[in-house]
């Protein structure tokens, strides 16, 4: 939930909270948590009074209130509104001189699919995810958050205009996958197609994975600015997977190569 007259959002569940006490203690303005929690965030707490910034003990049905939501796990956190960034000159340039690996996100759908493949992306290393701003779904909200686990404080989120031109400029420097269930080849070539694009650039390149939507998946226009198209191999029974659980299949096998 975000609260317009203070400028904060609410994030909740235990992982999150302490993914953010752990890693940026200080967007933390208030804390509101159940007895039982007290304990092991005693310090957030301390640190709070410090900062003259309140912390509450709460029942569950005051939790629920605040963060709307029943998934709370007994602790809510009101951080300063997360904001997601354009993507700067020189982000592509240091991704591609680490090597990185990063997520292109193009019509995901809900908040809730954002923050599950942000969970996707930290378990594997993923470093960057970027989004269209024309997607209104793909914001950094409560329910992202929470379906996040924690993974927020571990991957750069930037935002582009147009999917299309930022893949253009992509595949100058970095390895451009998109996910196709048309493509012939599949997701276990990805170490093939890396092997590939370090003999061309002289170093092991950063990749750009591109996912679409989980309805219509990646439309032409986006498809053509992709060099190379994959697919996780299946029955057929049903047309796609679930577009964190397609995620987490491609960047396990880049992770793996």
């Amino acid at each position: 939930m975000f609260n317009r007259l203070t400028k904060e959002l609410a994030v909740c569940s235990l992982n999150t909270v302490r993914s953010i006490v752990d890693n940026k203690p200080d967007v933390i303005n208030r804390l509101f948590l159940r007895k039982d929690r007290m304990l092991e965030f005693s310090y957030i707490c301390s640190s709070l009074a410090k900062r003259k910034r309140p912390y509450k003990i709460c029942e569950d049905i005051e939790l629920e209130r605040i963060c709307k939501t029943p998934h709370h796990q007994g602790i809510v956190a009101m951080i300063t509104e997360p904001c997601i960034q354009p993507l700067a000159g020189e982000d592509l340039l240091i991704w591609s001189k680490e090597g990185l690996t990063g997520i292109v996100l193009h019509d995901v759908g809900n908040d809730f699919n954002l923050g599950a493949i942000i969970r996707q992306a930290a378990f594997f290393d993923v470093r960057f995810v970027i989004v269209s701003e024309r997607d209104d779904a793909a914001r950094l909200t409560t329910a992202a958050y929470r379906a996040a686990e924690g993974g927020m404080m571990f991957v750069t989120v930037r935002s582009v205009r147009r999917t299309e031109s930022f893949l253009r400029d992509a595949a100058e420097a970095l390895l451009v996958i998109g996910a196709d269930h048309r493509s012939r080849r599949r997701v276990r070539d990805v170490q093939f197609c890396i092997e590939e694009k370090t003999k061309e650039l002289g170093r092991r390149p950063g990749v750009a994975l591109v996912l679409g939507n989980e309805e219509c998946g990646l439309p032409p226009e986006v498809k053509n600015c992709c060099p190379v198209l994959l697919r996780v191999p299946g029955t057929g029974n049903v047309e796609s997977l679930n577009i964190s659980q397609a995620a987490a299949l491609f960047c396990h096998e880049i992770f793996e190569s």
